[in-house]
């Protein structure tokens, strides 16, 4: 008897816990989330946080668990009303909810999908087999890039960065399954046993198609071996934070000197892509290895890789064995998630990602109030001036430079809760037949549309959004910021908070998204959004010296043992966190100006509340896959420093709490840019 009642109990404690983490965060600021015991001045983000940490389990499907994911988990139940409705109602051909309510109800027919496994890949493979010379690859390869097949490269329109009021053809690095060229090219224990498992899971993936155990192992070491090479040939993470090093244009005649063996007319007509003259190669070097791997590999090598690279990007939409084998790999294996969403959840967001504009409207219809949207316009423009006031008041950039910087905070563009100009799904096929077929409408779709802009105009006022999404963005080429409605709602931005916890939380947004116009890349482009250098070298040279603390300060911050924050990757972001809290605790005094002071709450003063109010919205757990993960992949610092990391470089936070030179909250060396 007592051991039934202690496996009860026990039971129902992690019950309890399971419970407890599956409830909405509807308030803005929480004091039961806190550990008091913890000391502000050592480490703010387990004192604000603590309580919370320590009752709160991972759920089993998640690889972390957060703000973030509480709010997106809260708008998955209200997207799966919307489609269930959708899904029961006669609708008109081509509607937008005959849309959505189609595609859930095709990925909801677990039965048909079962029924289908493999087969709808058939007729891929056999495109694949009936290849006869290498001349043929270019125009092979652009028809599967057609249907959203990832192969070798990647090929889209965008905005010129040198010309950013026109869109140009870009050729990108690409062709991996692992996240990035470390995964391939680090050698340490972790990795190797990393390499390992993902030819496991590629070998397995050709026995699933029915080839022999001994054919499938080789043909996943074809695989890794083709991959090890385009991956060598790739550029860091981290070299992305320069504009420079995606940027390479050339005439056409330029690029096929690049590639001699890969004829980018064939590639191009393949793709239906618009007559060009010239088109951004963004990483030269990559290509060149590219022309050499499609001539020097044999022609039955090439198509095992593309086989394999078929058949891996479709999994999610196959049969069960399918699913399950691709998310033993890439997510119980590098991110530590331990069960699969439910099927509803992940078929909300394919429908989201696929249809987001359709879905995002009625959402916004229903969960979105005017005012909120106003009240956000509000603050949005009052973290503007101050970042104007911070701005006026440097003392390490001369006049000729902020001036340019002045120029470019005046013409940053907003957008705030939805999109105010629709493009709608004229034309796009969706049915309740076949939920691989409704993915490769879709894509072929999606793909199409963004290729007809090559050589167009820019729409600068297109989302990149879709508006539940619980995010925020700056966007250097249009210069503006995005904040989609999901984020606007508690913790982040609530009505019934008071301004501390408000500036604090959605301020600290808000003032992130500004800042980074101003940071290491975004600083690289001017007030129309092109790649420019508009500073003086002198004062450029200022700021990449203040950009090397912050390098500095986070590469000194260990995640697990010999795991360390990469500065440099991260540096973008962390420069957002720091200057955008500057900014939003300097909009936080100007709103205080000819007021009362406001009264302490819960025994806080209003600049600690701003600063807790900062703190909770990155309350998060995360399994240590993730957290290894995220250091590889990831230009976000790990939450605990978004929180600590920031704030102990700021003097208005050490008055706040009272913390004294030689504590882990104040650093000696202080990092400020903004």
């Amino acid at each position: 008897m007592r051991k039934f009642y202690f496996r009860f109990i026990t039971a129902l404690a992690v019950l309890l816990s399971f419970c407890l983490t599956m409830m909405a965060q509807n308030k803005a600021f929480d004091t039961s989330r806190m550990d008091t015991s913890a000391d502000a001045c050592t480490d703010f983000f387990q004192y604000a946080n603590g309580t919370w940490l320590n009752n709160t389990a991972i759920p089993p499907a998640f690889s972390r668990w957060g703000t973030f994911n509480i709010l997106a988990d809260n708008n998955q139940a209200i997207l799966k009303e919307i489609l269930e409705t959708a899904a029961k109602t006669k609708s008109a051909p081509g509607s937008d909810a005959q849309l959505i309510g189609d595609l859930y109800t095709s990925c909801m027919n677990e039965e048909a999908i079962e029924k289908a496994d493999a087969k709808p890949l058939q007729k891929y493979f056999n495109h694949i087999e009936k290849i006869k010379t290498a001349q043929e690859l270019p125009g092979v390869i652009g028809e599967f890039h057609r249907f959203g097949v990832p192969m070798f490269f990647g090929f889209g329109s965008g905005a010129d960065l040198k010309n950013s009021t026109m869109n140009i053809a870009n050729a990108s690095q690409g062709g991996l399954s692992l996240p990035n060229r470390d995964y391939y090219t680090k050698d340490d224990k972790k990795m190797q046993e990393t390499r390992q498992k993902f030819i496991e899971y590629v070998t397995n993936m050709f026995k699933l198609l029915g080839d022999a155990p001994e054919t499938a192992s080789a043909n996943a070491q074809t695989v890794m071996n083709i991959q090890n090479r385009l991956a060598k040939a790739s550029k860091a993470p981290e070299e992305f934070r320069n504009p420079d090093a995606r940027y390479n244009k050339k005439t056409l005649t330029e690029a096929a000197q690049i590639t001699p063996g890969f004829s980018w007319d064939n590639y191009m007509k393949a793709r239906a892509v618009p007559p060009v003259t010239d088109l951004n190669v963004g990483q030269p070097d990559f290509f060149k290895e590219l022309d050499k791997v499609l001539t020097e590999t044999s022609l039955a090598d090439l198509k095992t890789y593309m086989r394999f690279m078929v058949v891996n990007s479709a999994a999610p939409r196959l049969s069960k064995r399918f699913v399950d084998e691709n998310f033993n790999f890439f997510s119980r294996t590098l991110s530590g998630t331990k069960e699969q969403q439910p099927r509803w959840k992940r078929c909300v967001g394919v429908v989201d990602n696929t249809l987001g504009e359709a879905l995002g409207m009625e959402y916004v219809r229903q969960n979105f109030k005017p005012e909120t949207k106003k009240r956000a316009d509000e603050m949005i423009d009052n973290l503007f001036k101050a970042f104007g006031q911070r701005l006026e008041k440097i003392d390490w950039m001369t006049a000729e430079t902020k001036q340019q910087a002045a120029r470019k905070l005046s013409t940053f563009k907003k957008k705030i809760g939805y999109p105010d100009k629709l493009r709608g799904y004229a034309g796009l096929q969706i049915n309740r037949k076949s939920y691989f077929e409704n993915g490769i409408s879709a894509a072929q779709f999606s793909i199409n549309r963004n290729l007809q802009d090559v050589g167009k105009p820019v729409d600068k006022s297109r989302w990149g959004f879709t508006t539940p999404t619980i995010n925020a963005s700056y966007n250097s080429v249009n210069n503006d910021i995005t904040f989609p409605a999901g984020i606007l709602q508690p913790p982040f931005f609530s009505f019934a908070a008071d301004d501390a916890i408000n500036y604090g939380g959605i301020g600290g947004v808000i003032g992130h998204e500004i800042s980074h116009g101003f940071d290491d890349s975004g600083s690289r482009f001017d007030a129309d959004g092109n790649l420019k250098m508009w500073w003086t070298p002198e004062d450029r040279k200022k700021f990449e010296d203040r950009a090397a603390c912050v390098i500095d300060q986070f590469n000194k911050y260990e995640i697990q043992p010999s795991i360390f924050i990469n500065g440099k990757l991260t540096l973008g972001e962390n420069i957002g966190d720091l200057g955008g809290l500057e900014v939003a605790y300097t909009a936080f005094e100007n709103s205080l100006q000819g007021k009362p002071r406001p009264e302490n709450i819960d025994g806080f003063t209003p600049e600690q509340r701003f600063f807790l109010g900062w703190a909770q919205v990155w309350a998060t757990k995360s399994t240590p896959e993730f957290e290894r993960q995220q250091v590889l992949t990831d230009s976000h610092s790990n939450a605990r420093y978004r929180v600590n990391g920031p704030l102990s470089n700021m003097s208005e936070f050490a008055n706040a709490f009272g913390c004294k030179q030689g504590q882990k909250m104040v650093r000696s060396d202080i990092c400020e840019i903004w």
